[in-house]
């Protein structure tokens, strides 16, 4: 039978486990890119969570800042806690008796990346006016 003797394994060249080969380097170069991929992304995540979580902090101490701000013409001090579901909220209002004031406000994030941050504002109080004279913000 001549169709049977053309099928010949005999026949074939030496390049039998070529497309085998080929197809198993594809994947494993596919897979390679894959994972390259899911590291830069879980890089880019971490990268992600820390910033959010500085501005969270910050966000939070200047909140804090403001709620003590806010007895600073009916009393010359005042401490102010809270807390919520991203952090927790510190501030604290000195005044002297000349009008000078110092104001510190502090915040601290919950969750997986956890910050802090602080910021004081210093000033003096003429009247009823108020002048912040310098604000230093610490990450």
């Amino acid at each position: 039978m001549r169709s049977i003797r053309s099928s010949s394994r005999a026949r074939t060249s030496n390049e039998r486990g070529f497309a085998l080969i080929a197809a198993i380097g594809l994947a494993i170069l596919y897979i390679a890119l894959i994972e390259l991929l899911l590291i830069d992304s879980s890089r880019e995540l971490a990268e992600a969570r820390r910033f959010r979580a500085k501005v969270i902090a910050a966000t939070l101490a200047e909140n804090g800042a403001e709620l003590a701000a806010a007895a600073m013409l009916s009393r010359p001090s005042a401490n102010v806690n809270a807390t919520d579901f991203q952090g927790s909220i510190t501030g604290n209002l000195r005044m002297t008796p000349d009008g000078k004031f110092e104001i510190t406000g502090s915040g601290s994030t919950t969750g997986v990346v956890q910050t802090t941050s602080r910021v004081t504002l210093n000033g003096k109080v003429e009247g009823d006016r108020v002048k912040i004279e310098f604000a230093v913000h610490n990450p």
